[in-house]
């Protein structure tokens, strides 16, 4: 689906920072809406949903546990 979010857990990227999962969030919204930058109007609820995205990302890698793997390192900004 959106080929241009990349993989967040290890091994494949060692260390996470907030702004990659913001990234990642925004990417997930874009498509889903169909807007690249919304209207004034919708700019309020897009903005809600990439922090929701984002949240929810954030408890995911947090609670993925990677056998044969060191624990899991997050950089928070």
């Amino acid at each position: 689906m959106c080929r241009s979010i990349k993989t967040l857990r290890p091994p494949t990227t060692p260390e996470v920072t907030d702004e990659d999962v913001r990234a990642a969030a925004l990417q997930y919204v874009r498509k889903v809406s169909g807007f690249r930058a919304p209207a004034a109007h919708n700019r309020e609820v897009f903005d809600q949903a990439v922090e929701a995205v984002a949240a929810a990302t954030q408890e995911l890698l947090d609670g993925l546990r990677i056998r044969g793997s060191a624990a899991r390192r997050h950089t928070h900004s």
